[in-house]
C-alpha cells in the first residue's frame, strides 16, 4: 500500500537523502520516494505505519504529516484536492503580505507631514532590507541551501549565500541613514536583478520549492509574489537612481 506524506524542513539534496534513508530503515517499508521540490515523500509499505513512529525516525529538524492514501493504481489527486492545496499556499503567503503591508504603512507615516516620494521609497527599501535580513539571519545555517536552489550567483559562488543576509542589512542601513545612496541603488539592481532571473526561471519551470526571501524560519512557497516584491524594489531603485544621476 502507498501513503503520501508532507515533509517540512528539507532544504537540499542532503536533507532529501537523509529523510529517505531514515524512513527506508523502518520495519514494513518497501520503498521510499522523497521529492525535494514538492516537500513530500511516498512510502510503499506492508501496513500503515503510525505517524508517531515516522516522526521518531526523523530528526527534530523535519516535520511529517500524512497527506493522503494512494491505492496501488496511483490515482491522481482530484480537482477538489488541488483547490485545497491552492488555498493552503495563499494562507502560507500571509506572513509575507502582512510584513510588506507594515513596511508600506511605516514608510508613509515617516513622511506624511512633509510628503516626499523619494524619501518614502528610500525608507521602504531600507525597512524592506532590514526586516527581510532579520528573518534570514534567524536561521543563518538553513538559509544558504534554500537560497542556492534558485539564485544563480549563490549557485556559482556558495559563500555568497552566507554573506547575502548581511549585505541586505548593510544596504538597509545605507538607505535609512542616507549614506552612499547611489552605491546602494546600484548594488540593489545587481543582486535583486540576479535573484529575479532565478525566481522567474523557477516559476517558468513550475518547480515547487521553498522561497528564501524570509529565510527558512517561515515556510513560504515560491510564487509570483516573490517575483513581484523583487520587481517593486528594482523599479524603486531605477526611479531613485535616475533622480540621483
Amino acid at each position: 500500500m502507498k501513503y503520501s506524506y508532507q515533509i517540512s524542513g528539507m532544504t537540499c539534496n542532503g536533507c532529501r537523502a537523509s529523510v529517505e534513508k531514515k524512513l527506508s530503515a523502518l520495519n514494513g517499508v518497501n520503498t521510499v520516494d522523497v521529492h525535494l521540490e514538492k516537500n513530500e515523500a511516498t512510502l510503499d509499505t506492508n501496513f500503515e505505519i503510525p505517524i508517531s513512529q515516522l516522526k521518531d525516525a526523523l530528526s527534530t529538524k523535519y516535520g511529517i504529516e500524512k497527506k493522503e492514501h494512494l491505492d496501488v493504481f496511483n490515482i491522481d489527486i482530484n480537482s477538489h484536492d488541488i483547490a485545497v492545496q491552492e488555498k493552503t499556499k495563499l494562507q502560507q503567503l500571509q506572513p509575507l503580505l502582512i510584513i510588506l503591508g507594515y513596511i508600506s504603512i511605516a514608510s508613509v507615516l515617516l513622511n506624511y507631514k512633509d510628503w516626499n516620494g523619494n524619501a518614502a521609497m528610500l525608507d521602504f527599501m531600507g525597512l524592506f532590507y532590514i526586516v527581510f535580513s532579520f528573518f534570514k539571519i534567524i536561521d543563518i545555517k538553513g538559509f544558504p541551501d534554500s537560497f542556492r536552489m534558485y539564485d544563480p550567483l549563490a549557485k556559482s559562488i556558495p559563500v555568497y549565500a552566507w554573506i547575502y543576509p548581511f549585505v541586505e542589512t548593510a544596504l538597509g542601513l545605507m538607505f535609512l541613514m542616507r549614506f552612499k545612496i547611489g552605491i546602494a541603488l546600484v548594488v540593489t539592481l545587481v543582486i535583486l536583478g540576479v535573484t529575479t532571473l532565478g525566481v522567474a526561471k523557477t516559476l517558468l519551470s513550475k518547480q515547487k520549492i521553498q522561497c528564501a526571501c524570509l529565510g527558512t524560519a517561515l515556510k513560504l512557497p515560491m510564487t509570483e509574489a516573490t517575483l513581484i516584491e523583487n520587481v517593486i524594489m528594482i523599479t524603486m531603485a531605477v526611479i531613485l537612481l535616475i533622480q540621483f544621476l
